[in-house]
């Protein structure tokens, strides 16, 4: 079933091989064994329960937390040409009870639905009387009672399934989930340890950066200034905050829209239709938003405050980059968003989960102060199966601004926290640092310390944040609790005594972009997508997503063959847009004279290139086959296993080296005349604008002739 499996993977999805952790997911379902799935963010998470529940008999059952996400996961799926749909609050009853009897009658492969749809005895009624293929947790740390996002109703379909005669194989997966975590989803849906996939949390190509001191608006403003083009979103910590940053940047001309739970239903569903068929390129969101987005081409995912903790900053971060490409992930700190995170956690009325939170908090903290590796430290806090390594790109690997040494400084911080008994927190500590006159210093009489003022040329904000920096490095801690009482550890000693020092990075505020794909290009394509797809009705991003368009302009496919060469695009996909591409690709391929091929790529079956016992070179063999009245371009590419612009430039490279050529064979005189007339008229040197000036009965091919002959072909 795994062989089958793979050839759904090429004809639907366009890859040749499985991600890390896919395949061995995948088999586990199709052997019948309930399976746990830990891969990050952008991991194809969801391959490994579409492969099966295409390959399985039966209807597939997809239990997910937001409407949002069963919307463009069966855009996605339809897309393929496969029968899906979803069942939710979204429906009228009629829709529902409609969708529901179609259902029944088998005739869909994959029914996306919400964890409460599991109350509903219509419902129950109808599953327990198809096959069914599985049943899915997407998001699947809602079912734990330690998950960051736990939910009641989630957890309790478990109980709910058990009475389910005809219960196929359950699969759940997640992104987010602490070890604590994967032992309870383990047990509750009975998972063997050798089912349980964990490839780690790693997200290789995102990049993590953590600002601080700077104007957040200025920031952003800068931000977007810089990216233009790009999808993001800014999370902020409340509704007032996005109301105020959408209004903002929406003044500045900036295409913003907003996403709270203070808007209507039609309202946000709206302007997450905007986002994601690339209306508005910007959301300026609360975490209501953005899990359940499946938009694969985000490219920078901006938090406006410091989220409550670790686990929600890495979900909402790895927004970014789904597609493989780029991601830029980017947190502005302020000590305010400390004291507002604390007010949200005593607004549990649970001292037990209050508790739990504190020190959820304290490690989102420490991750803000860190000056190690930001995503090592991240899945260091996950601890993640793969002994992380220093990522190499974040700002902190990067040294993207300047090394002080504060070893002294430290020394004073450590000797006054000390002083001061271990039962105040940072600011209090700075103010005694830094000398001032507050009511609560002269009340503790703290400046009779001999560290009173002994820093006091910084300033209070500094210091706090050298505190929290101190306390990230593991030589302070803040203890338990609402509130924190600074206290020494045992790593504090060696800097007291001069055996260790302490060195702090002073972060620079900007990132360098590379690109290796032809931006133009990419931009013509992109427009064209969005084209198909507003014809459609889909996300842009279900033609193809941003990696393959780049791909496609680095390769510059001409064919079907050499389309289906590149990364995303498989059977289908071709047989639904592939045409529409190639006839905007192939005038930019004429152009060129050699290509590279994608590392992926299905002429592997085809005839070698060249005999390994002729020495000639590759071009003069193209040319003899030619000249050897095998004239047909075609014949000669098929069986050389080449591209037949290659072939072409082959030919007019021989004859530009002296090789002969007769030319009433490409072109008229008449045809000649008029080539070389717009050809003149021509402000840059470039064959497709050529091309738009001449009737459309002169090909590329008989103008690239012309110009050989003319001695005006340069490439």
């Amino acid at each position: 079933m795994i062989k089958q499996a793979k050839e759904l993977l090429q004809q639907y999805y366009g890859f040749s091989s499985f991600r890390p952790g896919q395949e061995e997911a995948i088999s586990h379902v199709l052997e019948r064994k309930n399976t746990l799935a830990v891969m990050p963010t952008g991991g194809g998470k969801s391959l490994c329960y579409q492969i099966p529940g295409l390959t399985l008999p039966g209807t597939a059952i997809i239990i997910s937390p937001l409407i949002s996400l069963m919307k463009d996961q069966v855009d996605a799926l339809l897309s393929y040409g496969v029968a899906a749909t979803y069942i939710n609050s979204s429906l009228s009853s009629e829709e529902q009870r409609n969708r529901i009897q179609d259902m029944e009658n088998g005739r869909y492969s994959f029914v996306y639905v919400a964890p409460e749809r599991f109350d509903s005895p219509a419902f129950m009624t109808a599953i327990q009387g198809i096959q069914l293929a599985l049943i899915a947790f997407d998001e699947a740390h809602c079912i734990s009672q330690w998950g960051h996002d736990f939910r009641p109703s989630y957890r309790s379909i478990v109980s709910t399934l058990q009475k389910v005669p005809n219960l196929p194989v359950l699969m759940a997966l997640t992104a987010t989930a602490t070890q604590e975590v994967i032992r309870d989803i383990k047990q509750l849906i009975e998972v063997d340890d050798e089912a349980v996939v964990n490839t780690g949390f790693a997200r290789e190509n995102l990049s993590f950066r953590i600002m601080k001191g700077r104007d957040k608006r200025e920031f952003v403003t800068e931000y977007l200034e810089s990216r233009p083009q790009e999808a993001g979103i800014i999370y902020t910590a409340t509704r007032k905050d996005a109301d105020q940053l959408q209004s903002f940047l929406s003044k500045k001309g900036y295409a913003a829209g907003k996403y709270h739970a203070g808007m209507s239903e039609d309202q946000r569903k709206k302007v997450q239709t905007d986002f994601v068929q690339d209306e508005i390129t910007t959301i300026i969101a609360t975490n209501a938003f953005g899990m359940g987005i499946d938009k694969s081409n985000v490219r920078y995912v901006i938090h406006y405050s410091m989220p409550m903790n670790i686990e929600s900053y890495y979900q909402e971060a790895g927004r970014a980059g789904r597609d493989g490409e780029p991601g830029d992930c980017v947190l502005l700190f302020s000590s305010q968003d400390i004291n507002l995170q604390r007010f949200l956690i005593d607004q549990s009325p649970s001292e037990e989960k209050k508790k739990e939170e504190y020190a959820k908090l304290q490690a989102m903290v420490n991750y803000c102060h860190t000056h190690t590796c930001l995503q090592k430290f991240i899945l260091e806090y996950f601890d993640d199966p793969v002994p992380p390594e220093p990522c190499g790109k974040c700002s902190n690997c990067m040294h993207a601004g300047e090394e002080r040494d504060m070893t002294k400084e430290a020394q004073m911080v450590l000797s006054c926290v000390k002083r001061m008994g271990g039962k105040f927190g940072a600011g209090l500590t700075a103010k005694v640092l830094r000398g001032s006159s507050d009511q609560k210093v002269r009340q503790f009489r703290f400046q009779d310390l001999s560290t009173y003022g002994i820093l006091s040329r910084y300033t209070e904000k500094e210091l706090t944040r050298f505190i929290h920096f101190l306390t990230a490095e593991g030589y302070l801690t803040p203890g338990q609790g609402r509130y924190p009482a600074l206290q020494l550890t045992k790593d504090s000693l060696s800097v007291l005594k001069n055996e260790t020092s302490v060195v702090m990075l002073v972060e620079a505020t900007t990132t360098k972009q590379e690109t290796n794909y032809n931006l133009e290009y990419f931009e013509e394509l992109r427009a064209l997508r969005k084209s198909l797809a507003d014809e459609a009705g889909l996300p842009p991003y279900v033609v193809f997503s941003d990696a393959t368009l780049k791909e496609l302009t680095i390769y510059l496919p001409e064919d079907k063959q050499e389309m289906l060469a590149v990364k995303g695009v498989g059977e289908q996909k071709f047989a639904q847009y592939g045409e529409a591409f190639l006839e905007v690709i192939q005038p930019w391929a004429a152009e060129q004279e050699e290509k590279p091929k994608p590392k992926f790529n299905t002429s592997s079956r085809m005839i070698p290139r060249k005999n390994p016992d002729d020495d000639r070179p590759s071009h003069l063999i193209s040319y003899q086959m030619w000249q050897e009245n095998k004239t047909d371009f075609k014949a000669i590419a098929k069986e050389r296993g080449m591209s037949e612009l290659t072939i072409e430039n082959h030919i007019f490279r021989a004859i530009q080296e002296g090789e002969a050529a007769d030319w009433d064979e490409w072109f008229t005189p008449s045809e000649e005349e008029q080539v070389l007339y717009e050809y003149n008229q021509l402000e840059e040197d470039k064959l497709k604008p050529l091309k738009e000036a001449l009737p459309d009965n002169i090909s590329y091919r008989m103008i690239k002739a012309v110009l050989v002959k003319n001695d005006l072909w340069k490439k």
